[in-house]
């Protein structure tokens, strides 16, 4: 990935899952290195030495690292950008870090060299209109060699000025916030604070954006991060005058929010996200991402075998077969050129539907795709799940999942989660609600009646689809794929397990999805393996603690 392709891994994190390729990017050093080349000659005659190349020397490291602190501790942002290999990037942003942020007496403190990366720590003050603050955070920078000049040069990123700087035209202002701030709670009045509920950190800075007018508060005057992202809310770093605090009810349950914070931070690219089934309400959402993205609600990626819901759904409304009908489950299908398997070895030629939705078995979805049109799981998707119309108001930033109309191998795929289908777990914590209560009720982080927004509407299973549904997850859920992960779970249980095979990975992404009582979750851990063995986990500790 080239230089200057990072801001677009950060601010649309999941345009880069769905091409498979994951969520990280490779730091190699752009030709923008600081200066302008040359022919190899002095100019006087005499041949210039050539270029150096190789890894930069200890002391280059240092004496690099050392020259671009001191250009950055004076204020001198021309000189600074020039010891990188992105000046034309790196110049406004440490412009703006004393000109539009307002932060002097900067002083940076470098400690020991790993290799070439040199951690260091900064103390500066923050002023505006007679208000002062003290500054201090922890950052980190990688000395490069320049392609063209072979000079030692500071790898341009804009979070070594500031971690929080996660997008490459991200700026820093001081001034007055562009909203109010709000104190958020969850749907029985507890304070929600991002402080004890770190997933909730971008939540309630869209919120605050959203929101913050309505709410009733009043603006205070921040050091803040502005994203070039115009769906990413500011970032509040540092307050120096507090506003008035808007309140603001949520759905959320504190509770559930707890264990779903405590779930997603044993499995790192880990998210989860647990809603009411019988009203849509959002009851937690989490995230363990070093990028800090919201990928439970905005991610977009194959879903693997969870899928396989409305698939089941789209045979038996589509009168292909039925949980007690025939559905073989065979080694291998072929469709159209591309063979297709089984994540583990299983065959049985007089498994019913129910049968091998329990196993997830592949094949036995496989084998009905030529009964089926290249939109049915389309309008399956949107008409019964309502998934797919661009048309959900959550309250925040949200994917409402693709399905698109396919032929060819993608087709088949489709069927299986695989191919052109991309969800979130947001999207599938809703198909779950939609199975266990049949009806399709629109997912909210905040009450409708707080803005009066349309909310998507869908049709909705029948009754009689609806029951094979949760007929099939229960036999799943207490003896299928999800059974040691659901195992002393009481109450009313279903559940479908997943694993997505995205870009060639070596390792599938885990995904799970399941409900207890009124309690639906879905969860996806990149690179997790199978459904059972990440993703499940946490939705069972979401589960027991919501359910």
């Amino acid at each position: 990935m080239r230089k200057g392709a990072k801001a677009a891994v950060v601010g649309t994190v999941f345009a880069v899952m769905v091409g498979g390729a994951g969520y990280g990017a490779y730091n190699i050093v752009s030709a923008l290195d600081g200066s302008g080349g040359g022919n190899g000659s002095s100019g006087t005659g005499v041949k210039a030495a050539p270029a150096r190349t190789g890894p930069p020397s200890s002391d280059e490291v240092q004496e690099t690292a050392k020259k671009f602190f001191a250009a950055w501790e004076h204020a001198q942002p021309q000189e600074a950008a020039s010891y990188t290999n992105n000046a034309a990037k790196a110049e406004p942003l440490l412009s703006s870090y004393g000109e539009d942020a307002h932060i002097t007496d900067v002083h940076i403190t470098p400690d020991a060299a790993n290799g070439d990366m040199v951690p260091f720590s900064v103390r500066a003050t923050v002023s505006f209109e007679g208000k002062s603050k003290p500054l201090s955070y922890r950052s980190s920078l990688r000395v490069v060699r320049g392609i063209t000049t072979g000079r030692a040069l500071v790898d341009w990123q804009p979070s070594l000025v500031h971690p929080a700087l996660t997008g490459m035209d991200d700026t820093l202002v001081t001034g007055e916030s562009s909203a109010p701030a709000i104190e958020a709670v969850d749907r029985n009045g507890k304070v929600l604070t991002k402080e004890k509920y770190p997933s909730l950190g971008p939540i309630l800075d869209q919120l605050r954006k959203k929101y913050g007018q309505s709410a009733g508060g009043t603006p205070g005057i921040e050091l803040s991060i502005q994203h070039a992202d115009p769906d990413s809310a500011d970032t509040t770093l540092l307050t120096l005058a507090a506003g008035k605090a808007g309140k603001l009810r949520t759905t959320l349950s504190a509770g559930v929010q707890a264990a779903a914070e405590r779930a997603v931070q044993k499995y790192g690219e880990s998210s989860v996200v647990a809603v009411k089934a019988s009203t849509g309400e959002v009851l937690a959402v989490a995230n363990h991402r070093a990028d800090g993205f919201n990928a439970a609600f905005s991610g977009s990626v194959a879903p693997g075998s969870t899928m396989k819901i409305i698939s089941a759904a789209t045979l038996i409304d589509n009168g292909v077969t039925n949980a007690n009908g025939p559905a073989p489950c065979t080694e291998d299908a072929l469709w159209e050129g591309q063979t297709f398997h089984n994540y583990r070895e299983m065959t049985d030629e007089g498994a019913t539907l129910a049968q091998s939705f329990a196993r997830s078995c592949n094949t036995a979805f496989i084998k009905y795709v030529d009964d089926l049109d290249d939109d049915s799981l389309t309008r399956e998707a949107q008409d019964r799940f309502g998934l797919g119309r661009n048309n959900w108001h959550t309250g925040i930033a949200s994917f409402d999942g693709k399905v698109p109309a396919v032929n060819g191998p993608d087709k088949a795929a489709a069927l299986i989660g695989q191919g052109q289908v991309q969800m979130s777990p947001l999207n599938m914590a809703s198909v779950t609600a939609t199975a266990k209560t049949g009806t399709f009720r629109q997912p909210v982080i905040v009450p409708q009646s707080l803005d009066g927004r349309q909310l998507a509407h869908a049709r909705g299973l029948s009754s009689g689809t609806a029951r094979q549904l949760r007929t099939m997850m229960h036999r799943t859920a207490t003896s299928g794929t999800a059974a040691g992960v659901m195992s002393g779970m009481s109450g009313v249980i279903g559940a479908k397990t997943g694993s997505a095979e995205v870009g060639g990975q070596a390792k599938t992404d885990s995904w799970f999805a399941g409900y207890r009582n009124d309690v639906a979750a879905a969860a996806m851990v990149q690179h997790g393996g199978h459904g059972t063995d990440a993703a499940g986990p946490i939705v069972a500790a979401v589960l027991r603690a919501g359910g």
